[in-house]
């Protein structure tokens, strides 16, 4: 990686680390549904208009509505929506958590779409993952009972899941296009189709709306958290590796559970702990065997030279 790749990691691992509580408290106060609608729509509109302020192509060509409408539904609705709707119900720590199980969901989906092929290393980290997973549900899988914080914990797996899937279909589909474009395409479609079922299903309160607390928390999470560093988030996968990509990041569900403990008091008891080290240890080992042997690889081609 370059020192361009690793500057933007490490800021989006600070910007995405401090959302998740920020989410949880505004998820206390709008609408679940009008609340992501309106991030995403927000972020969606401010990355236009910077992409106008670049004097850079807005339109895409009528060719590439399809694909950009199914990784728009994907992204907003199979991760976005159906993050916000679990975080209502698990704290936000442990949200992170189980939604950056997605980097084991990538290895398997590049194995078979991209050809990034999933070796033995690889495997371990999934394994490791998968304990981690069991780890943290074992409070509920030892006393199973269907409850709101277990269904909330499997539908942010599943939001896991939908990104790995959209991170690989825009890797295959959109290595070269322009990020930005990209990035406020994808939200704005899947934003636009979440308000209209939020306007006919959920109250619309004015005096929460007109709250200049909350719109600033509001505008720091559409706009940075969700606008520009989604777009951040594309040009990353676009620079390395997808599986590289997702590991990189991984530090945030750790940042997300101290933020969590230290500004809205969630409790960080044991088994998360544990499922956390599993998770997090199982895709360092991943990430460790790419870089042993790609080096190898690049003398090869020098050689041959």
């Amino acid at each position: 990686m370059n020192l361009r790749v690793i500057g933007a990691i490490v800021l989006l691992c600070l910007v995405w680390g401090s959302l998740w509580g920020l989410v949880k408290h505004s998820l206390q106060i709008f609408p679940p549904f009008l609340f992501i609608s309106t991030r995403l729509i927000l972020a969606a509109l401010t990355l236009m208009l910077v992409q106008v302020l670049l004097r850079k192509s807005v339109l895409p060509a009528k060719g590439e509505w399809q694909k950009l409408m199914i990784s728009s539904l994907m992204i907003c609705i199979g991760f976005y929506a159906t993050q916000t709707f679990a975080m209502q119900f698990v704290d936000s720590g442990l949200s992170a958590v189980l939604v950056f199980t997605m980097p084991i969901f990538i290895g398997v989906l590049a194995h078979y779409i991209l050809n990034e092929r999933l070796n033995s290393q690889k495997m371990i980290g999934l394994v490791l993952g998968t304990l981690g997973l069991v780890a943290i549900l074992w409070p509920q899988l030892h006393h199973i009972h269907l409850n709101l914080s277990l269904i909330g914990q499997a539908f942010l797996i599943l939001s896991g899941f939908f990104w790995a899937l959209t991170t690989v279909y825009i890797k295959q589909n959109f290595a070269t296009y322009d990020k930005i474009k990209l990035t406020f395409w994808q939200l704005l479609i899947g934003g636009v189709v979440i308000l209209i079922g939020a306007l006919i299903f959920e109250p619309v309160d004015v005096k929460v709306w007109m709250n200049p607390l909350n719109d600033s928390i509001l505008f720091y999470i559409a706009v940075i958290g969700t606008g520009f560093a989604f777009a951040l988030w594309n040009w990353i996968v676009s620079q390395v590796d997808t599986f590289v990509a997702s590991i990189s990041i991984m530090c945030i569900p750790i940042l997300s559970l101290f933020f969590g403990y230290v500004l809205w008091h969630e409790p960080i008891t044991i088994n998360i702990i544990i499922g956390a080290a599993f998770i997090c240890s199982g895709i360092i080992s991943s990430s460790l065997n790419l870089k042993i042997k790609k080096k190898p690889e690049t003398l090869l081609s020098c050689e041959h030279r």
